[in-house]
C-alpha cells in the first residue's frame, strides 16, 4: 500500500467513525473538528492557527466558527485593543461533544495500533517522531528558498 492511499484510509475510518457524533449533535464534520481541535490544542485559539495547522480553508473555518458561536458551543474574545485577533474558547455546552469526540479519537487510535505490542508502539512512535522531524526541517528549507536565503 502507498502512503498516499494509507493516509486516504486512515481518513476515511476518521470520517466513518466520527459521524455518529456528528449526527447526534447535529453538527458537520469540520464543526466538530474545529471543537476537538481547540480542546486538544488550547494553544492554538486563533481561526489564522486553525487553517495554518490544520490546513483547512479560512472561509469553512470562519463559517463553522460562526455556527459554533450561535449554537453557544464557542466564545469568542478579542486580545486586548487589537480587534483583528479572536480567541475562542469551547464553552461549557461544548463538553459533551467533545468527550465524545474525544472518545472516538481514542477508538481511531486503537484500530491502527490493534494487535502492536508495546515494544510495536514505542518504536512506531520513535520512527513518527523522526519523521515529523523530516516534515519540520523541509518546512524550513522550503521557506528559505522561497524567502531567497538559500
Amino acid at each position: 500500500m502507498k502512503i498516499n492511499d494509507l493516509f486516504e484510509s486512515c481518513s476515511d475510518i476518521y470520517c466513518e467513525l466520527m459521524a455518529p457524533v456528528c449526527r447526534s449533535y447535529a453538527l458537520t464534520q469540520m464543526e466538530l473538528t474545529i471543537l476537538l481541535f481547540l480542546a486538544n490544542n488550547p494553544q492554538d485559539d486563533t481561526v489564522a492557527l486553525i487553517v495554518k495547522k490544520r490546513r483547512l480553508t479560512k472561509s469553512h473555518v470562519s463559517v463553522s466558527v460562526r455556527a459554533l458561536r450561535e449554537r453557544g458551543y464557542l466564545a469568542c474574545e478579542h486580545e486586548g485593543e487589537d480587534r483583528r485577533t479572536v480567541h475562542l474558547r469551547p464553552l461549557e455546552a461544548a463538553l459533551p461533544v467533545i468527550a465524545d469526540g474525544r472518545a472516538v479519537q481514542e477508538l481511531f487510535v486503537g484500530t491502527l495500533l490493534k494487535g502492536f505490542s508495546e515494544d510495536e508502539r514505542a518504536r512506531l512512535a520513535g520512527y513518527l517522531v523522526r519523521v515529523a522531524a523530516n516534515v519540520r526541517e523541509y518546512g524550513r528549507s522550503a521557506g528559505e528558498k522561497k524567502d531567497g536565503r538559500e
